[in-house]
């Protein structure tokens, strides 16, 4: 699903040349083994947001796997606020992660914080996660545009549409085109939720860059219930798939306890978005047909 092109978005991001989309490049397609993300498949990405133990970490992978999900999320270097908080496992949780995917097929994705530890962490993940702090750290960006790995770019908190695709150029100026965009939320006036989901962004995103885009509903709303919401609003809007925070106990989780999903609720919510999938391939096919129903006349 695309929006209509406004002529002010062709002066405004056609300058990223490499990410823009263009009448001979019009759609990129990221592949991690037989996934395809920016295809015909909507891609689920879940998982706890930190890799805290083996069991918990193995529990979960089996269930999201079990609901649907193709890719396993799990953070072993965690970039937290607080200097009290948990930090991740480090080198342990990138082992744990590799043997998850042993265990279950799932690829894994996992965040990559500083530039040093790209080459360690392209060892042991398929696809690698910039989070939204690390948006514009650019020699981050530049070091994945050498790492061999896809990469999942997430929106920083009070980033705008034009200076996220800046990032998103930097990387692919350093060599790797394979970039999936994550609208994750912005940071707003609002405080009902943790951040503010642009839904607008994706449509836009979709116009104006050929780059698959998906949306984290865990991050924009950090209230467990309104995930499946969001997720729905997703599908309507066009988005590519979704990044969504799953963990087997939340209220012990060491990190977003209150915006993961339990693993009943995640495969709720993967049931519950079967009927929205269908109605938007089943709009997406009609409209070619419309298109040239009326080319007729």
């Amino acid at each position: 699903m695309t929006a209509r092109m406004n002529p002010k978005w062709n002066g405004q991001f056609s300058c990223f040349d490499l990410v823009a989309k263009t009448a001979e490049s019009p759609r990129s397609i990221v592949r991690i083994g037989k996934i395809e993300v920016g295809g015909n498949d909507f891609v689920v990405m879940a998982g706890p947001c930190a890799v805290e133990s083996e069991t918990q970490l193995m529990q979960t992978a089996e269930a999201v796997a079990q609901s649907g999900a193709c890719i396993l999320r799990g953070g072993a270097y965690k970039p937290r606020s607080s200097p009290y908080a948990f930090q991740g496992l480090g080198v342990e949780g990138l082992k744990l992660l590799r043997k998850a995917r042993e265990a279950t097929g799932l690829k894994i994705i996992t965040e990559v914080m500083s530039e040093e530890d790209v080459d360690l962490i392209a060892e042991y993940a398929d696809i690698m996660q910039v989070g939204t702090r690390s948006m514009e750290n650019y020699p981050l960006l530049e070091m994945l545009g050498r790492c061999g790995r896809p990469v999942l770019l997430k929106r920083g908190m009070t980033a705008t549409l034009e200076e996220f695709l800046c990032s998103a150029q930097v990387i692919a100026m350093a060599g790797n085109s394979d970039v999936i965009l994550c609208e994750r939320g912005i940071r707003t006036f609002e405080t009902a939720t943790r951040n503010t989901l642009d839904i607008a962004a994706v449509p836009v995103l979709k116009t104006v860059s050929r780059l698959p885009v998906i949306v984290d509903p865990s991050h924009a709303a950090g209230v467990r219930s309104l995930v499946p919401v969001l997720s729905r609003a997703a599908v309507a809007v066009g988005a590519d798939g979704l990044l969504v925070e799953v963990h087997p106990t939340p209220e012990k989780a060491l990190s977003d306890g209150n915006q993961s999903l339990n693993l009943s609720e995640f495969r709720n919510m993967m049931e519950d978005l079967g009927p929205y999938l269908e109605l938007q391939q089943r709009s997406s096919e009609f409209r070619p047909q419309l298109l040239a129903a009326g080319g007729a006349d």
